[in-house]
């Protein structure tokens, strides 16, 4: 057994709760990514322990799931709607504008995590669309911005990367 961290600790106590044999794994993933924001190499261990599986088990089954992730997120989440209603209105314009505005990939962040773009899927809010999702880990806040064009797009991820919140960005 690793030595008993500080953050082993915490992550022990948050967990405490689900046992082995019980069908706890992904409950315990969630528990971990929605306190963390993502699932550490050091919680995939502890789990491992608490549950008493082998920590690849952990990772194999951590790694099904899209919505885990292995890596901090972002401060700032741009979830870019893959839809057919934003595609057919240019979300690929969309992604595109926000991509090039904050220098990233899809599924990556700035150098300084401030922003980060990511695939979303539909979430039925066809009328919006193009439409994006804005996810604040400080605040635990989720806006829906809508009937982007290409110019409001990089608006948007100017202020963003600039410090804005999603709050402050729509009111102005």
């Amino acid at each position: 057994m690793p030595l008993e961290t500080e953050s082993r600790a915490q992550i022990r106590a948050l967990i405490a709760e689900f046992r082995p044999n019980h069908g706890d794994l992904l409950a315990t993933l969630h528990r971990i990514q929605h306190e963390y924001g993502y699932l550490s190499r050091e919680a995939l261990e502890v789990v491992a322990e608490q549950l008493h599986l082998f920590a690849a088990q952990v990772y194999g089954a951590a790694s099904y799931y899209e919505e885990f992730r292995f890596e901090p997120p972002a401060a700032v989440d741009i979830r870019w709607c893959s839809g057919p209603a934003c595609r057919a209105r240019n979300g690929g314009g969309i992604r595109d504008a926000l991509l090039a505005t904050l220098a990233v990939q899809m599924n990556g962040q700035t150098e300084d995590g401030r922003v980060g773009v990511r695939l979303g899927q539909c979430i039925g809010t066809c009328e919006l669309a193009p439409q994006v999702w804005i996810e604040e880990r400080a605040s635990h806040t989720n806006e829906v911005v809508g009937n982007l064009n290409a110019a409001k797009a990089v608006r948007l991820a100017r202020a963003l990367r600039d410090g804005a919140t999603a709050q402050e960005v729509l009111r102005g």
